[in-house]
């Protein structure tokens, strides 16, 4: 099975298009668009069935990564503006992205309302032969991202232990 795409609850969907692509080098697909309660089209139905009935409608953006994975962003109506990161509770709680350039992303979280979480660290700091590294940050939602600067396998494969 390979990764399609990740839906994110944004607050402000201009925001946060704005982020994903200047701040991530994520490119708009189909830029924000509205979708209403309805019960004539599949797309209509199916937003009922995920969302209940009475979901106010939303905003919805589609983006893609570099390698092709889709990004949705979702500004529902009816929302709160940020919630709380609770570590406690059971379910998705970021998502990763893989980059050569932390120090700019970092500035421009930074400078787009984002939050860096922490610094930057090293997974072997003792071998200089192994350098992945990696750094949690939020949007201005506060939704969390991670940075790698390396693939998934060569993270955490045994060869690389």
């Amino acid at each position: 099975m390979k990764m399609n795409h990740i839906g994110i609850m944004v607050g402000d969907m201009n925001k946060a298009v704005e982020f994903y692509t200047k701040v991530l080098g994520l490119k708009v697909i189909m830029d924000n668009t509205q979708v209403i309660e309805e019960r004539e089209t599949a797309i209509g139905r199916m937003c009922i069935a995920v969302f209940g009935p009475g979901f106010k409608g939303f905003n919805i953006a589609h983006l893609v990564t570099t390698d092709g994975i889709g990004v949705e962003l979702f500004e529902m109506k009816d929302r709160q503006e940020r919630h709380p990161v609770d570590f406690s509770r059971i379910g998705i709680f970021h998502f990763c992205l893989q980059t050569d350039d932390f120090e700019s992303v970092i500035e421009r979280t930074k400078a787009f309302g984002g939050k860096v979480r922490m610094d930057i660290m090293r997974y072997h700091p003792e071998d200089d032969s192994k350098p992945a590294k990696m750094v949690y940050l939020e949007d201005p939602f506060g939704n969390l991202f991670e940075l790698y600067s390396h693939s998934y396998e060569e993270t955490y494969a045994v060869e690389y232990e």
